[in-house]
């Protein structure tokens, strides 16, 4: 059977709502690249000013603009994956006669090193050795402690409709459709204490509410699947063993919002994730549990998949609606916020992957339930994703208020034999490192914040005794000068100049380094139009406080040359 021609991919998709990004990625696979003759047709077809559309374009890593550009073997250059070898596979791959090209961390921290070849992601040490398999499972909790999103995760079957159905999947979604009103829903939520588990933490109950609340239709639930943060993998392995726990938070959320159709915006390094979702959306639509007259009540649900092409920024919920929408996919000015001016500046939940698969036990269960999972005055589960130097990394879904010493040495196994914990990042990269005596905290926002970090989505990335800090650091800072989405210039210049002073350039005195860099940290933090820009800085900051003496190593070997 011949490939579609450009006319016949437009119209499958011209008409559907979020057009652009599956159009796109239905010629890239096509073609191998996305050409100019490509790119102007769907300038003509959807109405895009042709400058538009190949600046949003070259903005993804993903999208290649090169004849061939698809078969090249992506490599992840991720911090975990730079200790593990990224570079030895890189150099493997070429021997091996491929045109590699590095990319950022794809999401497999606890599988190093992954590349993404075509549709598939493969991962291994050198070429001869790369293989595919699926998402590895959350190792059990110790015993004693509960889990919420994780309850039933291990089970066989557990992907399928009929295993989740086995385990009383749906009966949330049934509870609340045919039982409850939506402000029952809604009050159910709010009591429980569940917060976004993105990283954001807003309340979940409140965010809901004010959906409810706006005016204007239709209503939108949007699925943040785009963990970009280096040192996040929860959802993946969530999305991958369990897809229809999200599914149905989702349709609770629309059950208690009023909204009509639902987007899951899925990264694009998540290739396999695709298809499962895909195919757990078609099975519950086959059995009424989306789409219209859901359970054989009026509410009705329609939910899609549109997959992502690689940018960090993308992650931040407001670039995340201009992704969806074909726009170029730079934050936007808050106020007003997504809940009142979301998708097609319309009323919009936007919930990531936990947060939604937490619903339906709640619903189940009762607010009470989810609150005593939590240790002490906190409430609920954190799932955390621990890679780097560690005897068993993985992700663990902790109760909030877990000492990190705890995940750290109990759960995960401790250092690598011979080794000890120089220092940890928090939020993936994004709340910078904690070291020393700070390394005793619980993991909760107050006990880390109080450290000058945060939870955060709630990657920990950890580097032992072995590791150049300032090297490290440097790694990192690269990362997010690269994500940059140069909207605003604290951030676009602020991350480059931190990387040229960890390179080496910059002040020869440790004083005047520091007052630089001190500098630059505090601008970009007051004044970067987004989370990028006001996290990054954190690592500097972190370095400063808890290395003073190889940052002094650091300015002296710049006086030396």
């Amino acid at each position: 059977m011949p490939d579609p021609t450009n006319a016949e991919l437009l119209a499958r998709w011209k008409d559907e709502p979020a057009p652009l990004l599956p159009l796109l990625h239905a010629l890239h696979e096509r073609d191998g690249q996305l050409s100019e003759e490509a790119l102007r047709a769907i300038s003509k077809g959807l109405r895009i000013p042709i400058a538009d559309l190949f600046g949003t374009v070259t903005f993804y890593h993903h999208f290649s603009r090169d004849p061939g550009g698809l078969d090249r073997p992506r490599v992840c250059n991720g911090p975990v994956c730079a200790m593990r070898g990224s570079d030895v596979l890189t150099a493997s791959l070429r021997a091996a006669g491929h045109d590699p090209q590095a990319m950022p961390c794809p999401g497999r921290c606890d599988q190093p090193v992954p590349v993404i070849h075509r549709g598939t992601v493969l991962t291994g040490r050198t070429a001869s050795t790369l293989a595919s398999g699926p998402s590895p499972l959350p190792p059990p909790p110790p015993a004693g402690i509960e889990e919420c999103v994780f309850a039933g995760i291990r089970e066989p079957g557990r992907a399928t409709l009929a295993g989740y159905r086995a385990q009383g999947g749906y009966q949330a979604l049934k509870r609340a459709a045919t039982g409850m009103t939506p402000v029952e829903v809604i009050d159910a939520i709010d009591a429980s204490g569940l917060a976004g588990r993105g990283g954001a933490g807003f309340p979940t109950g409140r965010k809901w509410r004010a959906v409810a609340d706006a005016p204007g239709g239709p209503k939108t639930i949007v699925c943040n699947a785009d963990e970009g943060e280096p040192g996040c993998f929860k959802d993946r392995v969530l999305m991958d063993h369990d897809p229809h726990g999200m599914i149905e938070g989702m349709a609770l959320a629309a059950y208690a919002t009023g909204a009509a159709r639902g987007f899951i915006y899925l990264r694009y390094e998540y290739p396999e994730t695709f298809d499962i979702l895909e195919g757990a959306i078609a099975e519950a639509e086959a059995a009424g549990l989306l789409g219209d007259g859901i359970l054989g009540t009026e509410f009705a649900f329609d939910l899609m998949v549109r997959r992502g092409a690689g940018a960090y920024i993308c992650g931040e919920e407001t670039s995340l609606l201009n992704s969806l929408e074909g726009k170029h996919p730079f934050p936007r000015n808050r106020p007003p916020f997504p809940v009142t001016h979301g998708y097609d500046n319309l009323p919009t939940v936007v919930n990531n992957v936990e947060t939604l698969a937490s619903a339906p036990p709640i619903i189940v269960h009762g607010a009470d339930w989810y609150r005593g999972l939590g240790l002490g005055d906190h409430a609920g589960t954190k799932v955390i994703s621990l890679s780097g130097d560690i005897a068993r990394p993985g992700n663990y879904e902790v109760p909030i208020g877990l000492p990190l010493a705890e995940l750290l040495h109990r759960w995960a196994g401790g250092p690598r034999a011979g080794r000890a914990i120089q220092a940890v990042t928090m939020a993936g990269l994004s709340g910078g490192f904690l070291a020393g005596a700070d390394l005793d905290v619980t993991l909760d926002e107050p006990s880390i914040r109080a450290k000058h970090s945060f939870l955060g989505a709630g990657g920990i990335m950890v580097f032992d005794d072995s590791r150049d800090m300032i090297r490290v650091t440097r790694e990192s800072m690269e990362f997010f000068a690269e994500e940059s989405c140069g909207k605003c210039f604290p951030c676009r210049i602020g991350t480059q100049r931190l990387v040229e002073r960890l390179e080496g350039r910059g002040p020869r005195t440790v004083e005047a380094w520091v007052d630089e860099v001190t500098d630059l940290n505090e601008v970009m933090k007051k004044t970067s139009a987004c989370g990028l820009g006001q996290a990054a800085p954190l690592l500097t900051e972190s370095l400063i406080r808890y290395f003073p003496e190889r940052v002094r190593d650091h300015v002296a070997a710049q006086e030396e040359r």
